[in-house]
């Protein structure tokens, strides 16, 4: 399966970051892709970095982004993760990854599960934690386990999508530094990162496709910034580094993955075999106490 990661700068602008991102997607598509994925909240800034009551008339154009990129999905042939505002109704927004198949029909979408609220990253104020659960997508290339950024840190999500049937897990994502952490901290969380996600595909024996957006973003309120990191990665089934970007550059990098190797990784480490399903109710409370 060739699998394009585009990450990007935020534009300035809904419109020409749309327009970058879709020549992007066409340029991916003459080189072969077949799975397009994009970071998240790609049409927008990050606009979490303060919190805005305005803001939420991002979401207002749902629909039309929804057919927008159907189209763009349709034209070029490619199955498209793409990451999107979501207005449900009057006073209820989800962080939404909508999947096209390569005919432009929607496959399936999902909703952010794990919402963070920390400085700079107040997604609680404008997200509602999903609510269609941790099901993988089935499209032409295959099961996808769709899930984003936050969702990343949390081994039961990955979990939950591969006891499902997902073939591969996918993280759009939108994380970074502090400009003024020390280079020590910032090593920390980006290594933390990177490691928590290939323990993922360790454990699961699945591929793990990670992209995240680049760039520096002055918050809106004057109050800080994040410098995105970068470093999207691919890592295969046993955590082999497939693919990994640096921490400035955007991106439109294609790396071909071996779903079927995942059979064999299987059968040499039968993890989920072994699984005792008989002891684990405790995963089910908030803390042991």
């Amino acid at each position: 399966m060739k699998t394009a990661l585009i990450a990007h700068k935020f534009y300035g602008s809904k419109e020409e970051t749309i327009r970058q991102t879709t020549k992007r997607i066409e340029d991916a598509a003459k080189n072969g892709a077949d799975l397009v994925v994009l970071q998240e909240l790609h049409q927008s800034s990050y606009f979490c970095q303060d919190e805005n009551v305005d803001t939420f008339e991002l979401a207002s154009d749902y629909e039309s982004d929804v057919a927008y990129w159907s189209e763009v999905a349709r034209e070029f042939k490619v199955v498209l993760v793409t990451s999107l505002f979501e207005r449900r109704c009057s006073g209820l927004y989800h962080n939404t990854a909508v999947v096209f198949d390569n005919d432009g029909g929607v496959a399936g979408k999902y909703r952010k599960m794990h919402i963070p609220d920390d400085p700079n990253f107040y997604e609680k104020f404008y997200f509602t934690p999903g609510d269609l659960g941790f099901e993988p997508i089935s499209t032409s290339v295959g099961k996808l386990g769709v899930l984003v950024c936050w969702d990343q840190w949390y081994p039961e999500a990955a979990r939950l999508m591969a006891l499902k049937g997902a073939e591969v897990l996918i993280y759009p994502t939108a994380i970074g530094w502090f400009d003024g952490d020390s280079e020590d901290e910032k090593s920390r969380q980006l290594e933390a990162w990177v490691a928590v996600q290939r323990g993922h595909a360790v454990a699961n024996g699945l591929p793990v496709i990670t992209v995240n957006r680049v760039g520096l973003e002055e918050a809106p309120n004057g109050n800080g910034s994040i410098r995105f990191w970068g470093n999207s990665f691919v890592f295969g089934p046993q955590g082999e580094e497939l693919f990994r970007a640096n921490c400035t550059d955007e991106l439109s990098s294609i790396v071909e993955i071996d779903l079927k190797r995942c059979e064999q990784v299987r059968r040499w480490w039968p993890f989920l075999r072994d699984r005792r399903i008989d002891a684990y109710d405790g995963l089910l409370k908030r803390f042991i106490d």
